[in-house]
């Protein structure tokens, strides 16, 4: 526990931060506001052609408009307007001057006041979309204050009309139709976010919190089966996702129970082994007293009597090995294994009706630890001989054989029996404790120890056949990898 209260409070405060994700940076609000920009943008897009669009439709407008009055003039008899006349009819187009165009020659119609220079001609007949967008942003940016000659046939006249206009009013309506255009973007971005918003959270966001949401509260209580997220019938990614997190959190629950099992398992066995010695010690100095007498009879018994002590040991070890956090490295050294396995068989309590045979050369040898290697053999013999015994009729051949073969420098060790084979529950968790056991009231540990074992030599086991009739385990221990700083010792070891 930590000395500083303060320093857990703020611990925990940090590790609360850490589970809970503030709105502002929650999935919805990052989508609502990319779906607005999004929007936006594209509004963006279609406003550049559009307000071109509107400013050439304006001065078409207004061209139209002066080809009108133009042939009014032209008809009558342009100097029979007065000044007056002449300053309404500009001033009604928002005009300086007219003008018409025919076979070459140019007409000025009406004037007011003829202005010194122009400053952009506009060509409404010739002019380009890239054009027309770039006169607009030039208008709607530095425009106001500038004189503009607009001019272009009309209709399907072979008249080209012209108009010397200020662009005040151009911008003025351009502006007005920016603003209108603008607010219409905003709305339509606005509710085309909304309706986006309003189907991937339904679709996305929510499942995604709600797994959010799962794995938070099973963190806190793995072992609670309710806190196990429910999948909802989606065939799409997010119903595998769904899927997949619930099965994962069922077998994490499933793993936990056995860690668990296991925790409680060692610690009992623990606090039995502690009184068993006393019992096993005195069970021991009795046992030597007995071996000291003179009965025949009692002779006879006193070896099976120690095998039995020492059995029950070996139990307790077994169990207490298999509950540490690892085994101890192998101290591997040369040894002949028919040795080893007469030993494994001199320990075995084989009942009448049991044959066992040796079938390792005299002259195989493996790079083992010898009691590793004597537990691992003596493990897979006892199941072996455990599921012969079960069978009762007396016409059945019950053997155990042990061989072994070497390829290269791979030792490969077979133990195989004639018992009734491995039930399929124990085939599907093979090597799993409390899990792969072949008979009932068993525990597995048998095989995830000697599973344990051959892998800390650089090995395995593995289960090469099992019909009714044969049993066949194979166990497979390299040789040790050759130091290449002591062979070049060897190799310069004067003779």
């Amino acid at each position: 526990m930590s000395a500083d209260p303060s320093a857990d409070r703020q611990e925990a405060d940090r590790s609360a931060a850490a589970r809970t994700v503030p709105l502002a940076r929650g999935l919805s609000v990052k989508l609502l506001l990319l779906t607005i920009a999004f929007v936006l943008l594209a509004e963006v897009l279609i406003f550049l052609p559009s307000v071109a669009s509107y400013r050439m439709a304006w001065l078409k407008e207004r061209l139209g408009t002066a080809a009108a009055v133009s042939v009014v003039l032209v008809q009558g008899d342009p100097q029979s307007l007065s000044r007056a006349a002449q300053d309404d009819v500009l001033a009604a187009m928002g005009a300086t001057a007219i003008a018409v165009r025919d076979g070459g020659v140019s007409r000025l119609l009406a004037v007011a006041d003829m202005p010194p220079s122009v400053d952009e001609h506009i060509a409404v007949a010739d002019t380009g979309m890239a054009e027309a967008i770039a006169g607009a942003l030039d208008t709607l940016v530095f425009g106001g204050e500038r004189m503009l000659r607009v001019y272009g046939p009309v209709g399907d006249s072979d008249k080209e009309f012209e108009l010397i206009m200020p662009d005040r009013r151009l911008r003025e309506a351009m502006l007005t139709y920016s603003r209108t255009l603008a607010l219409i973007a905003l709305l339509l971005s606005l509710v085309t976010a909304t309706l986006v918003y309003a189907a991937i959270d339904r679709i996305m966001i929510r499942p995604i919190r709600a797994m959010t949401r799962s794995m938070l509260s099973f963190s806190q209580a793995p072992d609670d089966p309710s806190r196990v997220i429910s999948p909802a019938a989606r065939a799409d990614e997010i119903g595998v996702a769904e899927r997949e997190l619930s099965m994962m959190q069922e077998r994490l629950q499933r793993m936990l129970a056995e860690q668990k099992h296991l925790a409680d398992l060692g610690l009992a066995v623990s606090k039995i082994n502690h009184d068993m010695r006393n019992i096993l010690a005195s069970a021991q100095l009795m046992s030597d007293r007995l071996r000291q007498a003179k009965d025949p009879a009692v002779q006879a018994f006193a070896p099976k009597l120690l095998r039995t002590l020492d059995r029950a040991v070996a139990y307790s070890e077994g169990v207490l090995a298999y509950g540490r956090t690892q085994e101890a490295p192998p101290a591997r050294r040369r040894l002949r294994l028919r040795r080893l396995v007469e030993e494994v068989h001199g320990l075995l309590d084989i009942g009448e009706g049991i044959e066992f045979v040796n079938a390792v050369p005299p002259d195989f040898e493996i790079d083992a630890d010898a009691d590793q290697l004597f537990r691992l053999l003596t493990n897979l013999a006892r199941n072996a001989v455990q599921a012969m015994a079960a069978d009762t009729e007396s016409a059945l051949v019950r053997r155990l054989t042990v061989s072994a073969e070497r390829k290269g420098s791979v030792s490969r060790i077979l133990v195989a029996d004639t018992g009734p084979g491995l039930p399929p529950k124990a085939r599907e968790n093979l090597f799993a404790a409390f899990r792969g056991s072949a008979r009932s009231g068993g525990t597995g540990l048998g095989l995830a120890i000697a599973q344990e074992l051959a892998r800390a030599h650089g090995g395995g086991v593995e289960l090469v056949e099992s019909v009714g009739g044969r049993t066949v385990f194979a166990v497979t221990i390299p040789d040790q990898p050759v130091r290449l700083e002591a062979a070049r010792g060897t190799l310069r070891r004067p003779a």
